[in-house]
């Protein structure tokens, strides 16, 4: 059975959910969100805690269960706390332009790169190579992060390119090491 699916989720002040017609709805400070339940997942609502069973005893509703946890916990997480992904620009000329809902990308094209920002994040400039993309939807905020990081992928020769903040890039050697 899943473990993660047998965890109870502790919901902090400020927040309530509620479940109806096999849709779960959380608010909190920031915002709401709603998540459709698979119909092989029970979810329980107490006054601070939620929990989610299994309906019957097959494999997949063990699948099920444990990823309707993982989702609601991230709903949780999301109305009261918030997500956010910072991104890194590092290369020679390769920078960010925060404007209004904008991004203006130079990433060593002939032409800049804009992007549109979605109306429910927010993109925060830290300096001209970092900005920090924040928002209520987990899900969403890595998609877009992972979006403007495809505007030019680290490279392994050099390094250059758009990565997430901390992120590792493997380098290699190049033409010299066949030698």
């Amino acid at each position: 059975m899943s473990r993660i699916g047998n965890r109870k989720i502790v919901m902090p002040n400020g927040v309530s959910a509620t479940l109806d017609n096999n849709v779960i709805t959380v608010k909190g400070a920031k915002g709401t969100l709603t998540q459709k339940i698979n119909d092989l997942v029970e979810v329980v609502i107490n006054e601070q805690t939620i929990e989610t069973k299994q309906k019957n005893n097959s494999s997949e509703a063990n699948v099920c269960v444990g990823t309707m946890n993982s989702l609601i916990n991230n709903m949780v997480m999301g109305v009261s706390e918030g997500f956010s992904k910072g991104l890194e620009a590092v290369g020679v000329g390769y920078r960010f332009q925060v404007s209004g809902n904008k991004i203006n990308i130079s990433a060593g094209y002939s032409h800049p790169v804009v992007i549109n920002i979605p109306s429910d994040m927010k993109v925060e400039q830290v300096s001209n190579t970092e900005i920090t993309i924040s928002g209520i939807d987990k899900q969403k905020v890595a998609e877009f992060a992972a979006n403007v990081r495809k505007v030019r992928e680290p490279e392994p020769y050099k390094g250059k390119g758009i990565r997430y903040k901390g992120e590792y890039v493997r380098r290699k050697e190049g033409k010299k090491a066949a030698k």
